[in-house]
């Protein structure tokens, strides 16, 4: 059957041979956004497309803005991988996928241009009008998969994406220098407020590895001025922003 576009802002139609029935016929309610970490964009393009490669995306966005849809939404394309968020686990079954042109920080990280930038806010405000997705479930890889993922990483304007109606966003704390560690218990407290927000990661109250790769992941995403897994007052307040941001909506 010929993919036909879902949303009229692609430019073009690039089949993958990747993907499946969502599980329990789900309805996508997440946006999740990638980068491709490759050095060449169309090699990328060409790997999402590949039959054999076991890796997809209902999009790709390239850096002059074109938009190329690859798998049809109501399919279950395979971008996400192992990850989970707010307790589910099948991230694929539950989303939808954009690619978004960068080589990455194992390659050359860079800034996402204008051109690009305005077309993922364009394809974004379309899914998530079509979908009613809440702000809450638009979200990076790095944040259902922070042991294994970074991308789209902390060049990503997660802010202008919230400014044009698409996710949520806080004005991060300042970052001041707090000597010491949280106590035990700030630190349950914080780490039980990642849970609630949808990360995955159970109270300790200890700074683990799963805890710092978690806290990372959120700085990327949330505070993105200086991204390191220390639970400083910072992260500890933008989190608490982010919350009360959320139970307000």
């Amino acid at each position: 059957m010929m993919l036909a576009p879902d949303s009229p802002l692609v430019s073009r139609v690039a089949a993958s041979p990747n993907h499946g029935e969502r599980r329990d016929g789900q309805p996508p309610d997440m946006l999740l956004i990638h980068y491709t970490g490759m050095p060449d964009a169309q090699a990328a393009l060409a790997r999402l497309c590949e039959r054999g490669t076991d890796v997809s995306a209902h999009y790709v966005v390239f850096e002059d803005g074109e938009i190329v849809q690859c798998v049809a939404e109501a399919r279950r394309a395979w971008h996400a991988g192992a990850g989970s968020w707010a307790g589910a686990t099948d991230i694929n079954s539950c989303s939808i996928g954009i690619e978004v042109t960068n080589p990455g920080h194992f390659w050359d990280y860079r800034d996402f241009p204008e051109p690009q930038v305005a077309a993922v806010l364009a394809l974004a405000r379309d899914i998530v009008a079509r979908h009613r997705i809440a702000p809450v479930r638009v979200l990076g890889h790095s944040d259902v998969s922070p042991s294994r993922k970074q991308d789209p990483g902390e060049k990503f304007p997660w802010d202008r994406l919230a400014a044009a109606g698409v996710g949520l966003w806080v004005t991060p704390e300042p970052i001041t220098e707090e000597p010491g560690e949280p106590t035990a218990e700030a630190l349950r407290d914080f780490q039980a407020g990642l849970a609630a927000y949808g990360y995955g990661i159970a109270p300790s109250g200890t700074c683990d590895a799963q805890t710092r790769d978690v806290v990372t992941a959120f700085q990327r995403h949330f505070r993105p001025a200086r991204v390191d897994g220390i639970v400083d007052a910072s992260t500890r307040k933008t989190l608490a922003r982010l919350l009360a941001a959320r139970d307000r909506r």
